[in-house]
């Protein structure tokens, strides 16, 4: 049966689409994900630029920081699992409770972990300043309920995104209403923490009380010992390139707090925020394909390729879509969204915001990369994105403070994603894929 919104189509695109059942869920699908980060996108941008006025830029790095410092540490709560599951569910339909379960209680293990070695590690690293570590032990918090995240990986293997955005998008309105309550009310930095924390709280138990109304039973979900065993074989890897990711993604916050101090991070933030706001886009798109791709992949490896190489040039496309007019539109934009005191942010904007390039091809791979079991690959060239966006920091920060993140940033993104695909055998023939895509992108 058609899906109802065809009707509201203009008589092309519905004689495209008509009985093409897969197309039009994933069509619905990516809908529904869209809409969710639109309405992220306008609310939490406006709400976010408030607070960032309300706390300038000193406080606002702070908190910045202690979310960065947080997020070093999430590799750990989500053990590298999720796309793993989400490929095990796809194929193994029938293991439904055996494979959720022993993902939910690997994902319980690693968030009390995590949540363990952050406030520790925080608490060895800043002795004398208690209200940073109050600030991470909150934050941190919030990875002790990643693991009901599981609900959402079953409705991702069923392209059935509009039961998690229902639910994530009532969370995030709720706590909305309770920043703006908090900023009306002259609020201190902690109270934004909590915020931050119930807002994933709230997510979580959402996620059970709906994954229950769709007719599972957590009572039925077990984890068996055979199966996480299995599961941590494939995911580790993902692990340890999560950790990259995050190290290379959210070290040069932590490192720029530490060397230069945390008004410096307030602007970077700044920046930064209207640079990664975009990062939601390739994540739809691909989190909505993964599972015809895998298809292709069964039925014919030429057309396999074939839908790879589109994904890249579509991603390529949005990309430049983004970075050219924000390149020369950024320090109007960030004054006009931050403030004043926030104007030297627009030239750390316009530098970082071609780093998207690179993300988008990340986030392109990684179909091929679940497919393929090359998660060993993605491991190796993280740990040196990573590591090389650590080094050109320790140069760059002391000279150009954010900016110098900035240049850090872009350039390891750069050499992490595409460049270093040419130096593998296996990843030689997605290395030719982007780089016709930088061109392919433009029509040519």
């Amino acid at each position: 049966m058609n899906a109802v919104w065809l009707r509201y189509l203009p008589e092309f695109l519905r004689a495209k689409l008509t009985d093409r059942h897969n197309l039009q869920a994933l069509i619905a699908n990516s809908g529904w994900l869209l809409a969710d980060r639109i309405i992220r996108m306008l609310v939490g941008f406006f709400v976010t630029a408030w607070i960032a006025r309300y706390l300038a830029p000193k406080l606002f790095g702070q908190l910045n920081y202690a979310i960065a410092f947080v997020a070093l540490f999430n590799a750990i709560a989500t053990l590298g699992l999720d796309g793993i599951v989400v490929r095990e569910l796809v194929r193994h339909p029938e293991k439904k409770d055996e494979i959720l379960g022993s993902a939910f209680v690997l994902k319980l293990i690693g968030g009390a972990g995590a949540f363990i070695v952050a406030f520790a590690t925080i608490w060895l690293a800043r002795p004398m300043d208690m209200e940073t570590r109050w600030l991470v032990g909150i934050i941190a918090a919030g990875m002790l309920f990643q693991a009901f995240d599981v609900a959402d990986l079953w409705f991702e293997s069923q392209v059935q995104a509009r039961c998690t955005v229902m639910v994530r998008s009532v969370a995030f309105l709720v706590l909305t209403v309770v920043k703006v309550w908090l900023l009306l009310n002259g609020a201190n930095v902690v109270a934004f923490a909590w915020a931050a924390t119930a807002e994933v709280i709230l997510g979580a138990l959402g996620l059970y009380v709906v994954f229950q109304s769709m007719g599972n039973a957590w009572g039925k979900v077990r984890p068996v010992r055979l199966r996480m065993t299995s599961l941590l074989k494939d995911s580790w890897p993902q692990i340890f390139s999560g950790m990259a990711i995050m190290l290379y993604m959210r070290i040069d916050q932590v490192m720029l707090a530490e060397m230069i101090g945390e008004r410096e991070v307030g602007l970077y933030s700044a920046a930064l925020r209207l640079s990664e706001v975009w990062y939601f886009i390739p994540a739809i798109i691909v989190s909505s394909v993964i599972p015809s791709i895998t298809e292709y992949r069964a039925r014919s490896m030429e057309l396999y390729y074939q839908r790879l190489q589109q994904l890249y040039i579509l991603l390529t496309r949005v990309a430049y879509t983004v970075a050219i007019p924000m390149t020369f539109l950024a320090s109007p934009i960030i004054s006009l969204v931050y403030g004043e005191s926030y104007s030297p942010a627009g030239i750390i904007l316009a530098v970082h915001i071609w780093s998207a390039v690179f993300v988008f091809f990340s986030v392109a791979t990684i179909p091929w990369t679940l497919n393929e079991g090359a998660m060993n690959i993605t491991m190796y060239q993280t740990i040196f994105g990573a590591a090389l966006n650590i080094l050109l920091n320790l140069y760059l920060i002391p000279l150009y403070g954010g900016l110098g993140c900035a240049i850090a940033t872009t350039l390891s993104y750069g050499l992490c994603a595409w460049v270093v695909n040419c130096c593998f055998k296996k990843t030689r023939e997605i290395f030719q894929m982007q780089t016709r895509s930088l061109v392919a992108a433009f029509g040519l």
